[in-house]
């Protein structure tokens, strides 16, 4: 009789123990990435092969994954597969969390919503190219020239180009009289020239961002002639010669040196041409755009309606068509120089997140804000995340600031679960591995409870039941006690 009193009586105390846990359950069936308990019992000593009742053998966390829901929310992240976010709080403990609704605090970091501080492998943020040096994405750079998102090392290491310039639109002026005939440009030809070059920049940077590899150095084509400066007389003179689609015609005006002198700069206003001449006739045409062939030919100098003989010999050094990162970095070059030849300022930023050999990384805090970053002037951008990579989009440029790492253990049931959807390392889950493979993080998505309601509801009887019953074996044993003790009456 005593027996069965003490096995109600664990009875009741390990259904206390399952209400307790499914009610939690329950109550936390809308929490963010919240883990279900799953609570199991295991049967007391025995003697003379009766039970002594039952007690609660473990409570462990399920960790199956949960539902994503599609949030929009700007920090918003879930992992889908095995692993948890790294965040560190005051005492820069680590803890480990599914829950990703992060937010960025007043300084900047990304953040829980309780202040524990997400862990990651930060950017580095250098100024390769600049006019200024030492400078930073400024209201005055207002000209996109180019952006990009370069991938290498099997996506080990993530580089953002990012390219802009000062108004050259504005600064453009006309080349002063002594330039004539040495490369002489109005203002709406530096305009076109830049505008060339910065669409051939943004082609070649495109391409390279599909293809990375260090490439060839491209060159540009220079073409030199001999015009004969005696042929050249009066006004029934001109020269004439045929530089790509079109065929540049000069009439004669004062003396030869003077036609020449206006040939070169009439050549020179075609886009993306530099042509110059000297005091004996000798002309040399160079295009701007490196690795790029363009067709010169006919040249001659015309009496009255008759050519003149023999025609100009034309030596052309043809341009290596280059290839890869050593491409770019020339025709940006080339770039930089026509923005700074019509007054303008260049500057190019490079972002490199390298997550190579994660075990010899320094995990830090991500900063969110692009000026504390000295990387702009404004300091927002839209997130957007790939796969843990974090890009800050401000107008058409793109930044890679940090990459959020995640943890996962050989034994993850036995994390220690603290509240706040924190969990921390002990013995039996032993220390945290960097995942690689395990799992991918997607953007704008959180991740559900895998707390199933109607589980819990169903459960919730069964315990009810459960617990009438082992009270019912209480009472009936105290019964029976009862009647034994009246029989020595």
């Amino acid at each position: 009789m005593m027996d069965a009193l003490y096995s109600g009586i664990t009875g009741l105390n390990g259904f206390q123990a399952a209400l307790n846990t499914q009610s939690n359950n329950i109550a936390n069936v809308s929490t963010i990435a919240y883990k279900s308990d799953n609570i199991s019992f295991a049967d007391q000593m025995y003697q003379n092969s009766i039970g002594k009742g039952v007690g609660v053998e473990m409570v462990d966390k399920n960790f199956k994954q949960g539902n994503m829901k599609l949030t929009n929310g700007a920090f918003d992240m879930a992992i889908e597969g095995k692993g948890f976010f790294i965040v560190k709080g005051d005492t820069n403990e680590p803890f480990y969390t599914r829950a990703g609704n992060f937010i960025m605090s007043e300084d900047g970091t990304l953040r829980l919503p309780t202040g524990e501080q997400v862990q990651g492998i930060p950017s580095t943020n250098t100024v390769v190219l600049s006019t200024d040096p030492n400078t930073i994405f400024t209201t005055s750079y207002s000209k996109f020239l180019g952006s990009q998102v370069i991938s290498t090392d099997g996506n080990n290491i993530v580089e953002t180009i990012n390219s802009k310039s000062t108004d050259y639109t504005l600064s453009a002026v006309n080349d002063e009289d002594i330039k004539k005939g040495n490369g002489y440009k109005t203002s709406d030809t530096k305009i076109s020239d830049i505008d060339a070059l910065a669409s051939y920049y943004r082609t070649e940077l495109s391409a390279y961002g599909k293809s990375p590899q260090d490439g060839v150095v491209p060159t540009q084509q220079v073409s030199t002639m001999t015009f004969d400066i005696s042929k050249l007389v009066n006004d029934l003179d001109s020269v004439e010669i045929t530089v790509g689609a079109t065929t540049y015609r000069q009439s004669f005006e004062t003396d030869a040196i003077t036609t020449l002198n206006n040939f070169a700069d009439k050549i020179s206003q075609g886009q993306s041409l530099v042509a110059s001449v000297d005091a004996v006739g000798n002309m040399t045409i160079t295009s701007m755009l490196p690795g790029k062939e363009v067709l010169v030919a006919d040249a001659k100098i015309i009496n009255g309606a008759s050519p003149s003989l023999p025609y100009p010999v034309i030596d052309t050094t043809k341009a290596i068509t280059g290839s890869g990162r050593a491409k770019i970095d020339t025709i940006e070059i080339a770039l930089k120089d026509a923005i700074e030849i019509a007054g303008g300022k260049y500057l190019k930023m490079s972002s490199v997140v390298n997550t190579n050999d994660l075990a010899t990384k320094t995990m830090d805090e991500l900063q969110m804000k692009l000026d504390i970053l000295k990387i702009s002037e404004s300091p927002f951008g839209t997130p957007e995340v790939e796969d843990g990579l974090i890009f800050l989009k401000q107008g058409d440029n793109r930044f890679v600031i940090g990459k959020i790492v995640t943890a996962v253990f050989s034994n993850e049931s036995g994390l220690d679960a603290k509240g706040d959807n924190l969990y921390s390392a002990t013995k039996k889950s032993g220390d945290f591995i960097f995942a690689t493979i395990e799992n991918k993080i997607q953007g704008k998505t959180l991740e559900l409870s895998n707390s199933d309601l109607s589980e819990g509801l169903v459960d919730l009887m069964v315990f009810q039941r459960a617990f009438e019953a082992s009270s019912r074996s209480i009472t009936t044993s105290d019964e029976f006690l009862k009647t034994a003790l009246a029989l020595k009456k």
